[in-house]
Parts: structure tokens; sequence; C-alpha cells
């Protein structure tokens, strides 16, 4: 990879109804031509064809959007991106290429349009939650003929409830709406707007604090997190077994997702931990309670990165708009609850450690930092291969040994605690495919062609193993691709980090738009580059494809 030279409320309702090689700070390029300006090895080409020039003006500037505004930044004047010359869009590509530069040059990239179409979303996104039960928020479960249990955190349930065509048709534009808003925050500020990013901060903790009183929207990992909290409290080995081993009449049970009653957890020791202090507050008769505190509990985490980011970045701005200003994320990670908020926190914890000028002793922390990470969810371990890989083309042995033992020793001995079958989920888990993913077109042709000579389940079998075995090795070559897409200049410890998560996400067979959440931590250290608009992209069609809040999509969870 990198180059060796260099209903009960409050609850609930039971109710009858993350190398010395940091570099300087980037001056801020002030061009709007190309808001993720490409420094793709060292020189670059001019950009006079229609389609080059697309790539740039695609960029939303380092991240779709941020979706909270606080104070009146400095914007510098400018005419907006240039449009190619010469001939009119031909095809479907030029076409969109030519709507890009007329976004990029109108007032969507005005700070306060920006900001508006962000909040909007947001506001919509509350709104869904705030009318729940719904489609796209927890459902209600019967209890009996006459009763049922619905999470109903505080400001929800209130206002009654959405029918299933209008909390699809809201969640859906809210989605849209993040992402255009996030792309005209990022445009501004790469034509100047420098916005304070304490300002940012503190309005996104307003938008946060709303957010974890809401019930979540989108997933309902939530009480899944709260099933697993309530097994281990009693003694139930949440490893071992799904939340229906609570039993039929248990009301945590009753409220995890269908398709994941008999799943026993896939998450990491610290974050059982976390789940058992939350349904502590839920006791016997309150998995919202549970549910509530699991929210707040993960709302303060995401803001804890942002001000963390806001303190160590070299550009404050930038980070503060591509973590906790963003509309994207606060959606994602915040409305939905998700404990991919903890990875992405213990990651960029890690990565700024690395960077540091400190002593070499510095990586016996870095891998103590991601492996906290990996004991809430193992994807963090690509962190850690990443930085190990850097180090590996600098030829710092040493440094990889203290790498290894501060992971490798903090993942041991937290899973000590409950034992190495603890990770037999997570490698069922990584045989899974989802329907957004191109593996599940290649698994249903293998099992079609399988099923003309009434084979079918030998050739489910053997596409599982074929996608298992291959989508490592072009997770690989699709990390290398990504990591040259970076300039020279940018720090490997960190695009190397990046590139691999990324990569992940691409590939991987099942993918959700929280997963993204460390791609996105990283690539905020990042300064402006080519690789924000296609991690927006990607983040946003996840989330158009899964925000059922844990019902029965039929189009996505299969």
């Amino acid at each position: 990879m990198p180059r060796a030279t260099r209903t009960r409320r409050v609850g609930t309702s039971i109710t009858t109804g993350h190398g010395t090689d940091r570099p300087e700070p980037a001056a801020v390029d002030q061009s709007a031509a190309d808001p993720d300006h490409d420094e793709d090895e060292g020189a670059q080409s001019a950009v006079s064809e229609p389609t080059a020039a697309a790539a740039a003006a695609v960029s939303t500037g380092g991240a779709p959007g941020a979706a909270v505004v606080g104070g009146r930044g400095r914007q510098t004047p400018s005419a907006g991106p240039a449009r190619p010359s010469g001939r009119a869009p031909r095809g479907p590509v030029d076409r969109v290429i030519e709507f890009v530069y007329k976004l990029a040059s109108s007032t969507l990239a005005t700070p306060k349009v920006a900001a508006a179409v962000s909040l909007t979303g947001i506001l919509l996104v509350m709104l869904v939650g705030i009318l729940s039960p719904n489609y796209n928020t927890l459902a209600k479960v019967p209890v009996t003929y006459h009763t049922y249990v619905a999470i109903v955190l505080p400001l929800s349930g209130k206002l009654g409830h959405l029918p299933d065509w209008a909390s699809i048709t809201l969640t859906f534009t809210a989605i849209i709406l993040q992402c255009v808003g996030l792309a005209g925050l990022l445009w501004a500020n790469s034509r100047g707007w420098r916005p304070n990013p304490r300002h940012l901060l503190l309005a996104a903790a307003a938008i946060v604090a709303i957010m974890v009183s809401i019930t979540p929207v989108g997933s309902s990992d939530t009480t899944s997190y709260a099933a697993y909290g309530r097994m281990a409290n009693l003694g139930i080995d949440p490893y071992s077994n799904g939340p229906n081993a609570l039993g039929p009449q248990d009301l945590y049970a009753k409220i995890v997702g269908p398709m994941w009653w008999n799943t026993p957890s896939v998450y990491g020791p610290l974050a059982t931990w976390v789940q058992q202090f939350a349904a502590l507050f839920g006791g016997k008769a309150n998995p919202a309670a549970a549910v509530d505190v699991l929210m707040i509990m993960n709302g303060l985490v995401f803001l804890g990165v942002g001000y963390f980011l806001l303190k160590t970045a070299d550009d404050p701005v930038r980070a503060t708009l591509m973590w906790v200003a963003n509309p994207v994320l606060i959606q994602q990670l915040v409305a939905g609850g998700h404990l991919d908020t903890y990875v992405a926190a213990a990651t960029v914890v890690g990565i700024q450690l690395a960077r540091s000028r400190s002593s070499n002793w510095r990586y016996l922390w870095v891998g103590i930092a991601i492996g906290v990470g990996c004991c809430f969810k193992i994807n963090a371990a690509l962190a850690g291969v990443a930085v190990g890989w850097v180090l590996l083309t600098r030829r710092e042995w040493a440094n990889m040994a203290r790498l290894a033992v501060g992971g490798l020793g903090t993942v041991v001995f937290f899973y000590s605690f409950f034992g190495l079958h603890a990770f037999k989920q997570v490698l069922h888990a990584s045989s899974l495919v989802a329907t957004p993913s191109p593996w599940r077109a290649f698994q249903l042709a293998f099992e079609f062609v399988f099923d003309q000579f009434g084979a079918k389940s030998t050739g489910q079998a053997l596409s599982t193993d074929i996608i298992s075995v291959s989508w490592p090795i072009l997770m690989v070559l699709v990390a290398y691709a990504i990591y040259r897409k970076f300039g020279p200049d940018q720090p490997a410890i960190v695009t190397v980090p990046f590139a691999l998560c990324f990569a992940w996400i691409i590939v991987a067979p099942w993918a959700l738009p929280w997963y993204a959440a460390v791609a996105w931590v990283v690539l905020a250290l990042v300064p402006r580059n080519p690789m924000t608009r296609w991690l927006t992209l990607v983040t946003v069609y996840l989330a158009l494809m899964h925000c059922s809040g844990g019902g029965p999509a039929t189009w996505a969870n299969n």
C-alpha cells in the first residue's frame, strides 16, 4: 500500500395502545472548481474535458455537508466552478455533470441555503421519530389482544403516528436533503466560508440533545442492544443465545426486530457492558428506558468525537463539517443509536496518537485504543491492520511489535471475560449477504443454476464459500486503488486506514450505512481530497436501502 519512500413512556410504552509524518496544516485552496481537489501522484493534468471536470465538480468539498451552522462565517467571493467549455451535454453522464456544475454554482453553495436544506433533512427525521411507531421506527408489538409494547422515548408518541407510506416518503426525502445540504455546505467551505467550529459544535449539541429523546429511526439495533444487556444481567450468555432465550413473554425479546430474535450478539465485550449498564435502567418491564440510556450515551460519544476533532484536527472547520455537523451522520449514528460511534471514537484517538511526535511507545497506546474499538465491533481491526502495514513498509519492527502487543493484548484481556466463543457469531455474520451488495446477485445466479439440477442448497453453500474467500482479496485491491487517489503529501498513517475501511464498506457482502462511521472520522483528518464524494454517495445509497426501522425491507434485508 504506502510507498516506503514516504405504551409506557420514557421509556417504554407498554401501552394499549482514531509516524511522525504529520503534515503542516494545508492552506485553504479557494478555487471552487474542485472542492475535493485531486492531488493524485503530484502532478495534475489540466481539466478540459467535461468528464474529467466532472470528477472534480461532483466533489462535495470533503464530505457531505454539515447539518448545522452555528455562527456567521467568513465567505470569500467566488464565481463558482467553471463549466466545461465547448459542447453541450451529449449523454447521461455529461448531463449529470452539467447538473452538478449548476448546483455548485447555485445558491445551494451558500451557507444559509445549504444549512437550511440540511436542517430540513434533520427535521424530517425528527418528525418521523416523533410520530412513532411507524414503518421507519421501532414497531409496536402485540402482547395480548388488547395491549402492545412499543419503544416511545420522551419526545415521541404524543402526536399520533404516521402511516407507512408517509414515514417512508419522509425518511427517503430526509436522506436526500441531508446529502444535498452536506454537499452545499462543503462547496461553501471550499469557496472560503470558514464558520466558527465551536458554534457548529454547539448547534450540533442542541440537535443531538433532541434526537436522543426521540424514538430511533431507520434501525431496530437499539432494541437488540437492550435485549443483550438484559440477557447478560440475567446470566444468559448473549454470545451463545439470541434474544428469544429471554422467553416468549419477555418485553425485551418482543421489541427485537423479527430478523434478529434468534441471533446471538456480534458485538465485543465492551459493547455488552454498555448494554448491561443501560438495561439496568430498564429493569424487567421498561425496555424503552434502556433504549433511552443507550441513545443518550451514544449521543455523548458522538459529540465527544466532534470535540476531539475540533481540538486535534489540522483543519477543525472541515473536520467539524465532516463529523459533528454532518446531517447524514447525525441521522445514521445518533438517530439510529448505533455502536459504530464508539468504534469511530476509539479509532480516531488511535490514529491521532500515531500521528503525534511523542515517543515511539505511543504505538503501544495506538494498539490499545484500536483494541478498545475492536471490543465494541471487530471491524476496528481494519484500522490496526492498516497502521501496521504503514509501519511494515517503513521497517519499524519495534513499533509494529508495540502496536501488536497493545491491540492484541487489549482484545484478549476483555474477551477473556466472556471466552473465545464470543467470536463465533462474528465469523458467522461475515458470510451474510445483503441485497444491495453485488454479491447477492452473484449468489442468486449461482443458486439458480444449481437449482436447475435440483441442488439449490449446494449452490448456496458453494457460492457462500466463494464469496467468503473472494471479498477480502477484492477489498485489498480496492483499498490500494483508493489509497493511490491521495497525493504523496498526505500522511499514509491516515490515508491507508481510510482506504481499507472504505474498501470494506464497498466490497463486504453485508454493509450498512452506519458502518461508514470509521471511514468518515478518518477522512475528517485529511484536507480536501477526491474520496469525499464517493464516501458520501456510498453512505447515502446504503441509507436509502436500509431505513426500515428493523422491519421487513423486501429490497434490502434478505
